[in-house]
């Protein structure tokens, strides 16, 4: 009885490793593709572009002062 026992989670201990080893190899793919770091990259350039306008409006000044003199 004992070794039906044994080997019914021997074979569920089994399919557990090989089916989070297979998960983390095509997550390792996928991480690791074009695929990801161009939607990832989008993603983030769609955030920036974003709040650009909102934060260049309140900190660039109205108005500016002289520039610089130039030594001679």
């Amino acid at each position: 009885m004992f070794q039906k026992i044994a080997n019914v989670l021997s074979i569920i201990s089994f399919v557990m490793v090989a089916s989070m080893s297979g998960g983390t190899y095509f997550a390792y793919k996928y991480v690791t593709s074009e695929q990801f770091k161009s939607r990832v990259m989008n993603e983030i350039l769609d955030n920036v572009s974003g709040m650009m306008p909102k934060v260049l409006d309140q900190n660039l000044p109205k108005v500016t002062g002289q520039s610089m003199p130039i030594i001679k």
